[in-house]
């Protein structure tokens, strides 16, 4: 009876350690508290559009006094996430931004774990048909613009990840419809991962990128997680990504180096067409984009709270001509 005892009491006291010690890689690797919410002084609705016989929802930002002719921002989340959640991660940085400078903001939702960009591999499909997210992003730029009167030739898009990816598929495949964009923490897919027919010339884009991403290798490779999870084929590095770009809307010669400060390094290819590629280095940052009102989670990667990532964003977007 003794040793029975001794098992049960055995097997109690493991399990509690390894509830506690499950508790404390939790708390350590993923646990990070929600940034505080900021006084806007707009007004957020959830609505939804039918594209592909599928119904699409997105939530919007709309700063009060909104005037005729503003542009349009759209941030796409990452993968397994909503509208919600990279508005969040984002520290609301461009609700913050549409406040000051008077732009609308959306946030759309995709309607799998991944969005369909342009690598091969992905969770993208519904019951064997890949979801037309480019269409539904264009419809929604389209129907937005009607509704609030925006210009349609400064509407931008934005992405973290999995919404990077997707950003990169607009500027290369939508250009007439997505003035510029910016893919954070994302590349362009490796030639045998790559399946996107783009146009002649892309939109104007923007690379923000971790030196030290664990997800979505620097100098290129595979993306994975820990190099076990959530593979998703090779990609470029992020120097020949926005080279790939330049050369596609044949901008010749070597990119001239931005200002620098701190932990960023920045590029820029322009010789004076419609279209520009600037490369925006991290230098020790993990996955995802920089702000100073909410820092990731370890698991990530390192989380530096500066630069202001939407603010470089806006800065690179608004310096785009129609």
């Amino acid at each position: 009876m003794r040793r029975f005892l001794r098992l049960v009491r055995f097997l109690l006291v493991s399990l509690l350690v390894t509830v506690v010690a499950c508790a404390a890689l939790f708390w350590y690797f993923l646990y990070t508290p929600d940034p505080a919410l900021p006084v806007l002084n707009g007004l957020v609705t959830r609505e939804s559009i039918e594209v592909g016989g599928l119904k699409r929802t997105y939530r919007s930002y709309v700063p009060k006094g909104l005037k005729p002719g503003a542009p349009l921002v759209m941030v796409m989340h990452g993968s397994g996430q909503n509208g919600a959640q990279i508005g969040m991660e984002t520290g609301y940085g461009f609700e913050r931004l549409a406040d000051r400078h008077g732009f609308a903001v959306v946030y759309p939702d995709a309607y799998t774990f991944d969005w369909n960009d342009c690598s091969k591999l992905g969770d993208y499909s519904v019951n064997g048909v890949a979801v037309d997210d480019a269409g539904f992003l264009s419809a929604l730029a389209d129907k937005l613009a009607g509704e609030m009167d925006l210009d349609r030739r400064r509407v931008f898009a934005a992405g973290v990840s999995s919404g990077g990816f997707m950003a990169l598929r607009l500027a290369l495949e939508a250009p007439s419809r997505f003035r510029a964009v910016a893919a954070v923490s994302a590349s362009v897919p490796a030639p045998e991962n790559f399946k996107c027919r783009p146009a002649a010339g892309s939109a104007s884009v923007m690379f923000m990128n971790g030196t030290k991403d664990p997800l979505v290798p620097f100098d290129g490779g595979e993306v994975s997680l820990l190099g076990l999870f959530y593979k998703t084929g090779h990609v470029r590095s992020s120097r020949d990504s926005a080279q790939y770009v330049a050369d596609l809307n044949h901008i010749a010669g070597a990119p001239a180096p931005l200002a620098e400060g701190g932990r960023v390094r920045r590029s820029l290819w322009r010789n004076g067409g419609n279209a520009e590629v600037e490369l925006v280095v991290i230098e020790g940052g993990g996955h995802g984009m920089p702000q100073p009102y909410w820092r990731r989670p370890r698991l990530v990667g390192p989380s530096p709270m500066a630069p202001n990532g939407p603010e470089l964003i806006w800065d690179f977007f608004q310096r785009q001509r129609p």
